[in-house]
């Protein structure tokens, strides 16, 4: 049990020796060891005593805060730091060379890949598609192909991504029926159940991340292909691009299964926002992180690797 989620109004968390002891109206309803959690996500109304989040800081495990209703992110606590400065210098005078290029191609291009099989799985199982599927599949590999040789500059790379990443959600929007209303990427708020879903994962995906970057070491605030901007996780935004198709396409597999469905989401009243319920978290979350273990594997590999490029002189 690597990661342990939170979902439950009223719920009230203490600290009872080397677990988390969990009370409903005053009346224990069960606990959780600590020592195997890396990560806890809470999500809503639940309360934790000081104890236990300190316990959960001195063991290095990472708490994030999710709001409500709508799921995003509210807070996150982290234990102890990486001490690598070394490292960390390295890194910021490496983010003004041309080094910095050159790992934001390989990222882009990581994902154009990733993309790329994922539009082609998607041809063998849905042949009425093959035309719309294959013409944005030709378009990827032709980006694969031009980014082998490095673009002359950050602006340049990010106007490529930007086009590429156009053309393989105009492919990626034609997986889904049209009852479910998902004709783009609408990020805040998501205006339909396929956009909430996405958003949720890729929030997930983004403090995975961020958390693997801290703990080898590295400064999150610092990236190669995203500019540094005031209170963005630039390397973070890096890192996950190369995963999203990963996260597109157990999205896609929530609803070709119809394990979530319109039903499982509400829109927010008086607005445009489209949010999935607590019972559809409550499907999500078991398989989500059935997910996220191998695609935390492929992450904390490619954040060493990144790292031993940043030293590698």
């Amino acid at each position: 049990m690597g990661t342990l989620y939170i979902d439950r109004k009223g719920l009230h968390i203490k600290l009872d020796g080397n677990a988390l002891a969990f009370y409903a109206n005053g009346v224990r309803e069960g606990s959780a060891p600590i020592l195997p959690l890396k990560r806890v996500v809470m999500v809503g109304g639940a309360t934790i005593d000081t104890y236990a989040l300190h316990r959960l800081a001195m063991e290095n495990v990472s708490v994030l805060f999710l709001s409500g209703k709508q799921a995003r992110f509210a807070g996150r606590l982290s234990g102890s730091l990486h001490n690598n400065g070394e490292l960390r210098r390295a890194q910021y005078r490496r983010s003004l060379e041309p080094f910095a290029l050159a790992v934001a191609t390989e990222f882009v291009r990581a994902k154009i890949v990733a993309q790329l099989a994922l539009l082609r799985e998607a041809m063998e199982r849905r042949p009425d598609l093959r035309k719309q599927l294959f013409d944005a599949s030709a378009v990827l590999e032709s980006g694969a192909e031009q980014l082998a040789s490095r673009p002359d500059s950050a602006a340049s790379l990010l106007g490529l991504e930007g086009g590429y990443a156009a053309t393989y959600f105009g492919a990626y929007t034609t997986l889904f029926p049209p009852s479910l209303e998902f004709t783009k990427r609408v990020r805040r708020p998501p205006t339909d159940p396929v956009n909430a879903l996405l958003s949720l994962c890729y929030t997930l995906l983004h403090y995975e991340a961020v958390r693997e970057i801290e703990v080898i070491g590295l400064d999150p605030t610092i990236g190669f292909l995203h500019e540094f901007s005031y209170g963005r996780e630039s390397l973070a935004c890096d890192l996950v691009e190369a995963h999203r198709p990963a996260v597109d396409r157990f999205v896609w597999q929530m609803f070709r299964d119809r394990i979530l469905t319109a039903r499982d989401f509400s829109r927010e009243s008086g607005g445009p926002g489209c949010y999935l319920t607590k019972e559809g978290r409550k499907k999500l979350f078991p398989l989500h992180e059935q997910h996220m273990k191998e695609l935390r594997t492929g992450m904390v590999s490619d954040v060493r690797e990144l790292a031993r490029k940043i030293l590698d002189e």
